[in-house]
């Protein structure tokens, strides 16, 4: 499932006060780094993404901690909008929950595979068992990850402001939704890259042919690139097809390092996701106390 496409929302015409200027700088800044960013989808990329979200959440619990901020919302008509960012924080949380619990299972059954393959000699159909939980355990994991997805639908990328006066509390509140939507897709283009394309490769695909010959350029030629997960996928399809001997010695290598990389891989995403949720947590505690003082 694609991500969805970030949208611009906030409006020049709500200006907020000069002295929030400096805060909503920096909001905007990496706001637009982000945003600049949508376009790559390799892990490192998403891990980068990770990390550019702490710099932004820091700058908005900059902002709501402001007197300014706190008066605005805790006013009986913005009661509905401070609702409605408290909604989008949960849906929020529950996603980076789900992506952390994916990627901790995913990073401990490619810790599986490399067991296995170091004890190599215990037998073949040892390692082929392992690699078939490893495929049913992606399934499972496909299916949790489309779920929550799907979930994500009720999180509207853009919605019709209620009739207000007051341009400065809706420029905020319109600035605290893009900050909603640009951590929304980012975890969609994590969650999408673990999950994989809809259709899988068959083993006799491109893509398989690719990595058994070790054609890394052609893949590249091919028009996207092949990330950590898909990689692993496609090796292992041919170990479980019996299409890999215990006598490729090369292969064997290759696969172990292709785990290797996603086991780091993954390890960047889980660390990111927990500095993420903290920082998701921490605003939403500031939003919750705004409401009730």
């Amino acid at each position: 499932m694609a991500a969805q496409t970030f949208h611009h929302t906030r409006s020049n015409s709500f200006p907020l006060p000069s002295r929030l200027s400096p805060l909503v700088s920096q909001i905007d800044e990496h706001l637009n780094r982000l945003k600049a960013s949508n376009a790559t989808s390799t892990s490192s990329a998403i891990s980068h993404k990770l990390n550019g979200l702490q710099d932004l959440y820091d700058s908005v619990d900059k902002l709501l901690q402001l007197p300014f901020s706190q008066l605005a919302l805790v006013q009986e008509q913005h009661k509905e909008w401070v609702n409605e960012l408290l909604d989008g924080s949960l849906r929020l949380l529950d996603l980076c929950s789900t992506a952390k619990d994916v990627v901790l299972q995913t990073k401990e059954n490619a810790h599986e595979i490399q067991s296995v393959l170091r004890r190599r000699r215990s037998g073949e159909l040892e390692l082929v068992g392992e690699v078939k939980r490893y495929f049913i355990s992606r399934k499972v994991l496909q299916k949790t990850i489309h779920k929550a997805l799907r979930n994500l639908n009720g999180l509207e990328t853009n919605r019709v402001f209620s009739s207000s006066d007051d341009h400065e509390t809706t420029a905020m509140v319109s600035l605290l939704r893009e900050v909603e939507q640009v951590t929304s897709s980012t975890l969609e283009y994590l969650l999408s890259m673990i999950s994989g394309p809809k259709e899988q490769s068959k083993p006799g695909s491109w893509l398989v042919s690719k990595l058994l010959h070790h054609k890394r350029t052609a893949c590249e030629q091919a028009g996207r690139d092949i990330n950590e997960f898909e990689k692993v996928d496609a090796s292992l399809r041919l170990l479980v097809n019996q299409k890999m001997s215990r006598s490729e010695n090369i292969i064997n290598i290759e696969m172990q390092n292709q785990l290797k990389d996603l086991e780091l891989c993954t390890q960047d995403f889980e660390d990111g996701l927990e500095c993420l949720f903290r920082c998701m947590i921490k605003a939403r505690v500031f939003l919750l106390n705004t409401l009730n003082p």
